[in-house]
């Protein structure tokens, strides 16, 4: 690129003196990728009257090669000023290079640059600071993300780019080795996305990571994420520490004061020889990084506190301490379950002990999940930064239950069987398979047999309260039987149950702890702990709105619907007598007057359906009339079915399928219906669709759990007979063919 520019540029006519064809971004950094942008500079003295032409001869060959130009025509003195209001132009320029023309004046105008960043440096740090924060708010964590923008997001190239401007301060420098070879790899990556897609991409996404990996020698796509994530945590790491560098070379306030100045450091000195100063826990002078508690003990300190770790101390850590002996000392177990408790202070007291070796030297299967990552969309971070942030999550819970530390332990491991796929291991539930590596993880850290098959019995059933809340019939007696059996009986099991399934749902992402699932989970687990209490379980689960309305169904057969303000949005509460099609003519009807369903709750008590849908509306007015919509249910209870015909129109179109629907008979789920659980990509009329086709072979619905969560519907089905019988073997099994030919719809040719 540059060889070309050198000749466009004799071939414009530019001169030696006076005006400069300068690069800055990618291509002044020498970085710049395939399908890059180039941004260009022509730099002039401004006594030139023909630098118009000059310009126009350069910008339009680059436009019509198809090159993805950015340029500008400036005086040194105008970058210089530009430099001073804008500070993206700012950092931008402080890379300004010549490409072709008077090499001088290029070097005379960015040497004025870097003089004018150094010297108003210390007014415009926050604003660096705030830039790097608010991107990082904006892109979200490179380490931790799916599909990462390795441009904007944290620990990607625009942090590098501020890096540089932050060492170009003098106020600070930056972890040069540190940094050096990930970046490297960030950039490889970036090349081969380029190559790949054919286009200026710079978002991993899922749909190129395999060629990419292919491209770059990468074994596979989960260990190409692996690389990125490791990568961007070191870059990501070190702009944090630059940041509070330069903070504190730059106090927030000056304060005049006639007293003599302390010129000494202020140390505040900590048990087990640590010292914390200037926000940060150190190693006293005589305390040896090589002593075998020193490391979890101030990783305790600085999390407890709300500090972080000296990077030295830290480094040295990580070069010196020492693999803990099995059984930990009670003293290593207390340090490391004191971290733990420690809230949202802990994630960058574990993030540097990560870095730098520590976890995996004192928990040596913590490398199972490290950087791995994640299969599910719901998730916002990869498993390992997951765990901890269960752990952060789990901190409201502490003082509520009886024991807080088997709660924590249990956080923090709940996900290590997701490790196993990474070792060959292939087809074991998470769950089931990491529970023994958990108990085995747990004993080596010095906790009792006891204690270890508790742990054990919560890594194997994190799963299963939510599961069971979402997609079961809280009214049903195996649902309750399932939950007492996973609990082994106990009541305080299953709050510590309870605890670990809200905070694995609130580290996992706000989809996956909505209020509608919130409500759920809890419900079940109350309705469970009374019936653990000897307590009096309620026979019927509905709320007291739908009882009431069940009522008034049962006084006159007219069908009742209600809008409700719920948890998290709007429901539409629907009341009706029962009947074989009920379901789907509900979800047609809503569907054709582009009501979105995001969950649903339906129950039939006494031949009375009550059913919650919840619904996207900002408000009421945003939904159909309830008079209307109860209008025309009843005429499609008389079978006046002209208001479905564009739902049966749209469903009949056929469609591609990236992949197939799942859809599974859950045997000893219920005692007397046939539960079936369908995973689909979520359409509009995809509920119809399913309901119809169980109402077309004569087959009921007692009850659904109907939820979406990263556009995949999940959809479970209590299904009966019409006399509400359960239906036969071979019947079940047509069920299940029934579902999976609606799930599945039209198939394009």
């Amino acid at each position: 690129m540059e060889t070309a520019l050198v000749q466009l540029y004799a071939s414009a006519g530019g001169p030696d003196t006076g005006v400069a064809l300068a690069s800055v971004g990618s291509l002044a950094r020498r970085e710049l990728g395939p399908q890059s942008d180039v941004d260009l500079v022509l730099l002039h003295d401004g006594r030139r009257s023909d630098l118009n032409a000059i310009a126009e001869r350069l910008w339009y060959p680059l436009w019509d090669s198809g090159v993805r130009l950015d340029h500008s025509v400036r005086t040194p003195a105008e970058c210089t000023e530009v430099a001073g209001k804008e500070l993206t132009a700012g950092v931008g320029l402080l890379d300004l290079r010549v490409i072709a023309g008077d090499a001088a004046m290029t070097a005379a105008a960015r040497t004025s640059l870097l003089d004018a960043w150094r010297g108003g440096a210390r007014k415009r740090i926050e604003e660096l600071i705030t830039a790097i924060t608010d991107r990082a708010d904006s892109f979200g964590d490179a380490a931790y993300l799916l599909e990462p923008d390795l441009k904007e997001c944290r620990g990607g190239f625009r942090d590098m780019t501020m890096l540089r401007a932050l060492a170009a301060t003098w106020l600070t420098d930056r972890p040069h080795d540190s940094v050096r070879a990930p970046y490297s790899f960030l950039l490889d990556v970036r090349d081969a996305l380029h190559v790949t897609s054919g286009r200026n991409l710079d978002r991993l996404l899922a749909s190129e990571a395999a060629d990419v990996a292919d491209r770059l020698g990468v074994e596979s796509t989960d260990a190409l994420h692996r690389q990125v994530s490791l990568a961007a945590r070191r870059i990501g790491h070190a702009v944090d520490l630059t940041v509070r560098a330069a903070r504190q070379v730059v106090p927030a306030r000056r304060v005049i004061s006639f007293a003599r100045r302390q010129r000494r450091p202020v140390l505040d000195r900590a048990p087990h020889g640590l010292i914390v100063h200037g926000g940060e826990v150190s190693l006293d002078r005589s305390t040896p990084p090589s002593g075998p508690l020193i490391g979890l003990r101030a990783g305790a300190l600085a999390a407890q506190r709300g500090l972080v770790l000296s990077p030295v101390t830290a480094e040295h850590l990580g070069s010196f301490a020492p693999p803990l002996t099995e059984p930990w000392p009670s003293e290593a177990l207390e340090a490391l379950l004191e971290m733990l408790s420690s809230g949202r202070s802990l994630p960058p007291v574990w993030e540097a002990l990560e870095l730098n070796g520590c976890i995996t030297r004192w928990i040596p299967s913590w490398d199972l999940i490290r950087a791995e990552p994640q299969h599910n969309p719901i998730h916002r971070h990869t498993v390992d930064r997951h765990s901890v942030q269960t752990a952060v999550e789990a901190q409201r819970f502490l003082s509520s239950v009886d024991r807080p530390d088997i709660l924590l332990l249990a956080c923090l491991l709940h996900d290590i069987g997701k490790g196993l796929r990474g070792q060959g291991v292939a087809g074991v539930d998470h769950a089931a398979g990491g529970a023994p590596k958990a108990r085995e993880i747990v004993l080596a850290m010095g906790v009792s047999e006891v204690d270890a098959d508790l742990i054990e019995l919560l890594v194997r059933e994190h799963l299963t309260l939510a599961e069971l809340a979402t997609r079961r019939d809280h009214a049903d007696p195996a649902t309750v039987d399932a939950l007492v059996a996973a609990v082994n009986g106990r009541a305080e099991t299953l709050r510590l149950l309870l605890a670990l399934t809200e905070a694995d749902a609130r580290a996992a992402g706000p989809n996956a702890w909505s209020p509608w699932r919130a409500q759920l989970i809890t419900a079940l687990a109350e309705r469970v702990m009374l019936q653990l209490e000897g307590e009096e379980v309620p026979d019927d689960v509905r709320s007291e709105l739908g009882v009431g309305l069940a009522r008034s169904v049962l006084l006159d057969g007219r069908p009742r619907i209600r809008i409700e303000q719920q948890a998290g949005g709007w429901a539409l509460i629907i009341a009706c007598r029962d009947r074989l099609g009920l379901f789907s003519d509900t979800a047609g009807l809503l569907a054709a007057h582009q009501v979105t369903v995001r969950s649903a709750l339906v129950s039939t008590v006494d031949r009375i359906a009550v059913n919650t849908w919840r619904v996207d509306a900002a408000s009421p007015v945003d939904l159909p009339d309830p008079a209307y919509l109860t209008g025309e249910l009843q005429r499609l209870g008389d079978h006046d079915q002209r208001v479905l015909a564009p739902i049966r129109r749209r469903e009949s179109r056929p469609r591609h399928h990236d992949h197939p629907p799942y859809v599974q008979l859950f045997t000893g789920a219920s005692r007397t219906a046939a539960v079936i659980e369908v995973r689909v990509a979520d359409r509009s009329g995809l509920l119809y669709a399913l309901g119809a086709a169980l109402a077309d072979a004569r087959l009921s619905i007692r009850s659904a759990h109907v939820t979406t969560l990263a556009g995949q519907a999940i959809d479970t089905f209590y299904v009966t007979e019409p006399d509400d019988t359960l239906p036969s073997q071979d019947r079940r099994a047509e069920a299940v063919r029934i579902l999976t030919r609606a799930a599945t719809g039209p198939v394009a040719e």
